[in-house]
């Protein structure tokens, strides 16, 4: 684990040299109570599968070994991250162009970023946020209370240095009532890049609403790799389809549909 100076204090972070110099670097954004240790072996299994790019995980302010965040946390919270936090890191580890592979929080901070004009080869975009529905509200209520009454503490404290401000930092912003306007659809239209769309048809925190708002809105080429059965994190449940997908994407060639 390595530690990188940016605006706000340290981020954490791991890097997978790569063998191959002339790759696309891959950047995983993690979600809203994501760390590097949470990606488990997803991002090694993505690196092998694409040739052996370089790598690079890191946690965001507030989540893993980072610095802490500032509290409470805005609504803009993940603009200021595609705009200011995530341009330093890849300016301090030299990284151009890279291919973003976001998972829900990290996937919006993808497309902020990408919008914005940011140079990006591509975008995996896992289970992504595009405006707020009624289910991930709901989705999100229910986690206060597994958090409240569950040993959920217990077990995030394994993946961060503090655990209340990582879950109630994500958690508050998300129930507030001024996020309930949140929408990053204005700019879409700007990203010109292929793009891989990832979502689990029982994702307790988004429906296909969003795929079908972000493929409308980029101009770049879309795939959507739909999973029946999976909730919010397809890439965890079933490794080895999402990563073929990926695989594809940097390849050139369509993703496979194998559950269509």
């Amino acid at each position: 684990m390595s530690v990188c100076e940016v605006t706000g204090g340290p981020v954490e972070y791991t890097l997978l040299p790569g063998r191959s110099p002339d790759a696309s670097p891959l950047v995983f954004l993690h979600e809203g109570l994501g760390s590097v240790a949470l990606w488990r072996r997803f991002p090694q299994q993505v690196v092998e599968a694409t040739g052996g790019p370089t790598a690079v995980i890191y946690s965001r302010h507030g989540h893993g070994a980072s610095g802490p965040a500032t509290m409470p946390r805005p609504v803009s919270y993940m603009h200021h991250e595609g705009l200011v936090v995530l341009p330093e890191v890849l300016d301090r580890l030299g990284l151009r162009s890279p291919v973003l592979i976001g998972h829900s929080d990290g996937a919006s901070i993808a497309l902020i970023h990408a919008a914005a004009g940011n140079p990006v080869d591509a975008l995996v975009l896992i289970a992504p946020h595009v405006f707020v529905e009624d289910v991930s509200v709901d989705g999100i209520a229910a986690a206060r209370r597994t958090y409240l009454e569950t040993d959920l503490r217990d077990r995030m404290a394994r993946y961060h240095d503090d655990a209340d401000a990582t879950f109630w930092g994500w958690n508050d912003v998300w129930l507030s009532p001024e996020f309930r306007a949140w929408n990053i659809e204005e700019g879409l239209d700007r990203i010109d890049c292929p793009v891989l769309l990832v979502q689990g048809t029982a994702d307790e925190f988004g429906t296909t609403r969003q795929l079908d708002a972000i493929e409308s809105g980029v101009h770049g080429p879309v795939t959507r790799l739909e999973i029946p059965g999976v909730g919010h994190a397809p890439h965890l449940a079933q490794p080895e389809v999402v990563t073929e997908a990926i695989a594809k994407l940097i390849a050139g060639s369509p993703a496979p549909h194998p559950f269509s």
